[in-house]
């Protein structure tokens, strides 16, 4: 039996750009297949709705209300929720796991970090960081920045970006020799191809989901009307049909 885990996920409590609730996603996940899910909402340097104004511990504790609606809602339905954060440098975003409110807490001048910095309290509070559509190209992004010193894994399929994007991204992970990951980058309730990860045994907690993705137990896969396939068996997803439009810049 496989197991598939969502581990891109926003909630309207804490991303702008995101029209459903924490609470609301377990229902339709569960329906789709899915065994778990990663809420990964924008932190406060993305598209987040929490009022930069407000003392931090107060930004921290809003910006968890949609994690753990959907942690509340999903007990007693065999259905797992675990805490992430995508957090944003310049339109490079990492998708953030094993860490949690109290290192949030603990870390209130995590926003004046350089990429290295973070990268270095991410792990040593044995977290991962793993970039989110390194390729992606939008009309607010200037450059694609690629910081491949603080990759512990690359997102190769994200349902948000067009099939050149992706298959860039997994070549750039194949270059690298990196775990890779896949995610629908879910924002609402849609119609559509959608990612996730999938796995042999359950995962038992987002520290379990760390070590089971540095160990490359995990399989990327999209699925597609019901149907579920390995994202290195798809050729639009693994072989670029062009090269970036925006310049590429590497950061050591």
């Amino acid at each position: 039996m496989s197991y598939i885990y969502e581990t891109h996920l926003h909630t309207c409590e804490a991303s702008k750009c995101a029209k459903a609730h924490g609470a609301d996603y377990i229902d339709y996940m569960r329906n789709l297949g899915y065994i778990g899910i990663i809420v990964t909402d924008h932190f406060f340097n993305g598209n987040t709705c929490i009022p930069e104004t407000l003392p931090w511990k107060e930004r921290v504790d809003l910006y968890v209300t949609g994690y753990e609606a959907a942690y509340r809602a999903a007990q007693g339905k065999d259905f797992s929720v675990f805490f992430g954060i995508e957090y944003n440098f310049e339109c490079d975003e990492y998708l953030i796991y094993g860490i949690d409110k109290n290192w949030l807490y603990e870390n209130a001048d995590l926003l004046s970090k350089t990429r290295h910095e973070v990268y270095d309290l991410v792990h040593a509070a044995g977290g991962i960081m793993v970039q989110a559509h390194p390729y992606r190209e939008r009309y607010y992004i200037k450059q694609i920045n690629l910081t491949p010193s603080i990759c512990d894994g690359i997102e190769i399929f994200n349902a948000g970006n067009q099939n050149y994007m992706n298959s860039l991204a997994y070549k750039y992970a194949e270059k690298l020799g990196l775990p890779t990951s896949s995610g629908s980058d879910i924002h609402n309730f849609y119609d559509g191809i959608k990612g996730g990860m999938m796995f042999e045994r359950k995962i038992e907690s987002i520290e379990d989901y760390v070590k089971a993705f540095k160990n490359r137990e995990g399989t990327p896969i999209v699925l597609d009307n019901g149907t579920i396939k390995r994202v290195d068996t798809i050729n639009e997803f693994t072989t670029p049909t062009k090269e970036p439009t925006l310049e590429v810049v590497y950061h050591s």
